[in-house]
């Protein structure tokens, strides 16, 4: 008889109750300060990373290899037989690959590490169906079969409001990153297909990048019915106001709240702004 455990990292932005209600685990990232470090959601949390990101910007590193190791001796010691890590993307992070290998020092729990080359909601809502097909009953060689139907499912698009801690962090060029300020540049940024990040779209202006976002969100519910996150980063007022913009459009099966990961949130810095979109076919 197969008890299976599904595990994530808390890049994956779902909530407390999310996390309870399917029982599923995380793995904290470590957030890592010149004199201090916590574990992610544990010890410190977003809106405190957020709040200091003026005064220091904090590394993230992949979870730590006690906490790795304490997660898989307390799924054997709770017996289940085996588990499936749904896990940030591997070209973001480091995460996957590490928990991979310490998998393989506890050979009593069959392990599968699924990849699900993105973050934020839109890994967490594949750690959600997987978890929703252990409790259906369903069988591991199912849930695996199924996984990658999950990472096809969903996107995420985040509107970044200062190039700032994209030129600091070295992921833009400081001549581009400065024109772009000058022009008031807002980038749209996803991931793409391979894991990594890329920018969809450039914005003159807040008020055009939310439109992007909304023109965005209208392009899928044309073509399907969707489950719908707006998401910030110390950005809640803004949030809110996305919120009242889309509620009423069409083919929008539920719209929620959430926090974004600082994870994502020390490269981009305050005021992010995001949509999840959870495209559902079918009854």
């Amino acid at each position: 008889m197969e008890k299976i455990a599904i595990f994530t990292d808390s890049a994956c932005d779902l909530s407390d109750g999310d996390l309870a209600e399917y029982g599923i685990r995380y793995l904290p990232l470590r957030i890592i300060y010149r004199n201090q470090e916590y574990r992610d959601r544990v010890e410190i949390s977003p809106d405190a990373v957020y709040d200091n990101l003026e005064n220091e910007v904090p590394k993230t590193s992949l979870p730590s290899g006690d906490d790795i190791s304490r997660l898989f001796e307390e799924l054997i010691a709770e017996g289940y037989t085996h588990a499936i890590g749904v896990l940030i993307s591997s070209g973001l992070s480091g995460t996957a690959n590490s928990v991979k290998l310490m998998a393989q020092e506890h050979p009593q729990l069959t392990t599968y590490i699924h990849d699900t080359k993105n973050l934020s909601l839109a890994e967490g809502i594949q750690a959600v169906e997987a978890a929703k097909m252990v409790k259906a009953g369903k069988s591991f060689a199912e849930i695996l079969e199924a996984l990658p139907t999950f990472h096809e499912s969903v996107d995420t698009y985040y509107c970044v409001a200062t190039l700032d801690y994209l030129i600091k962090g070295g992921r833009i060029g400081k001549v581009s990153g400065t024109i772009g300020q000058l022009l008031n540049i807002k980038p749209i940024i996803s991931v793409d297909k391979d894991g990594v990040y890329y920018t969809v779209d450039k914005a003159r202006g807040t008020n055009q990048a939310y439109a992007k976002l909304v023109s965005i969100l209208k392009e899928n519910l044309e073509k399907t019915r969707c489950k719908v996150w707006v998401m910030h980063g110390g950005a809640l007022k803004e949030a809110q106001d996305m919120v009242e913009r889309i509620k009423n459009l069409p083919n929008i099966l539920s719209l929620e709240f959430a926090q974004i990961s600082p994870a994502l949130g020390v490269h981009t810095g305050k005021g992010l702004l995001g949509i999840c979109i959870q495209r559902v076919l079918g009854n």
